[in-house]
């Protein structure tokens, strides 16, 4: 028996740093969808678990024990007592430690479909439960779809719909540490409540609101990584793009536009320009709570 599923990038259209618990962990609110494309994960039976990685970012990664992919078959056989292994497939597509989650989103289908291949049934908070020891965005990726993630990312608030609209994603090539970067970040307490945002299907109301937001982490990634700023300026600079912005702790950048032919005339523009870097156009919001 042979699964398989995508598992999408999530990308963070806003990111606001609302706050410091006592351990260290900043909170957050975000905005986050699950554009379309993405890794792909198969999954069969096997009597260990094994894992295979391939795609064009396979050598980016680590040893495959230290997959996260790993880490979630593990705690899952651990928690629904299972003695059934299985060969994990991993194509890597998505540039690694790129801020748009892929590990995190690896990890949440993987155990959707060794659910599926194990038939066992755990609860949605069961599965969340496993989600949170393995990482903060893991917990809205099992979810999947459009949402409000807060607290620490396991706060997850459904949204209703979001317009339609196209994005293109570009990242340098470059990977940017998330420790790192929230090591960097100056907060000084100054956002302590969430911004009211008005969702609505109507695209000039919706990139109105998002443009009243932040990435609170892009200024302390791009004194890190100087060249996240020349993706955005190479973003905004192309026809047709109504917003520009970070997702996650970068150094992935993503521009919005009302067609995909215009996200797809952008990339081309881009990656004409700059050979070396990665870049995709899709749709935004593919797997928006209907």
């Amino acid at each position: 028996m042979s699964l398989s599923k995508l598992a999408r990038p999530k990308i963070n259209l806003f990111l606001h740093i609302t706050g410091k618990r006592a351990d260290g962990y900043h909170l957050l609110e975000s905005l986050v969808c699950f554009p379309e494309g993405g890794d792909k994960i198969r999954v069969q039976s096997e009597d260990q678990i094994i894992v295979s990685v391939s795609g064009p970012f396979a050598n980016m990664l680590g040893p495959s024990q230290d997959n996260l992919v790993v880490l979630a078959a593990k705690l899952l056989q651990e928690q629904q007592n299972i003695n059934m292994g299985a060969h994990i497939y991993l194509e890597k597509n998505l540039p690694v430690a790129s801020g748009i989650g892929g590990g995190s989103s690896n990890a949440a289908i993987c155990l959707q479909l060794l659910c599926e291949l194990w038939k066992v049934t755990p609860s949605n908070e069961e599965l969340k439960s496993i989600g949170e020891q393995i990482g903060a965005d893991v917990p809205v990726c099992l979810y999947g779809r459009s949402a409000l993630m807060k607290g620490i990312g396991e706060i997850i608030e459904p949204v209703s719909s979001l317009p339609d609209l196209y994005i293109l994603l570009v990242n340098p090539l470059i990977s940017v540490s998330t420790p790192s970067v929230f090591k960097t970040l100056n907060w000084d307490n100054k956002r302590n409540m969430f911004l009211p945002f008005g969702f609505s299907t109507d695209v000039d109301e919706f990139l109105g609101e998002l443009e009243n937001c932040t990435n609170d982490l892009q200024t302390p990634a791009i004194s890190l990584v100087p060249e996240i700023s020349s993706v955005l300026s190479a973003i905004d600079a192309q026809e047709g793009c109504r917003l520009s912005r970070m997702s996650g702790s970068g150094a992935t950048c993503f521009g919005l536009f009302k067609t995909r032919e215009l996200a797809e005339r952008a990339r081309v523009a881009i990656l004409e320009s700059h050979p070396d870097w990665w870049g995709v156009a899709s749709r935004m919001n593919t797997g928006a709570a209907e």
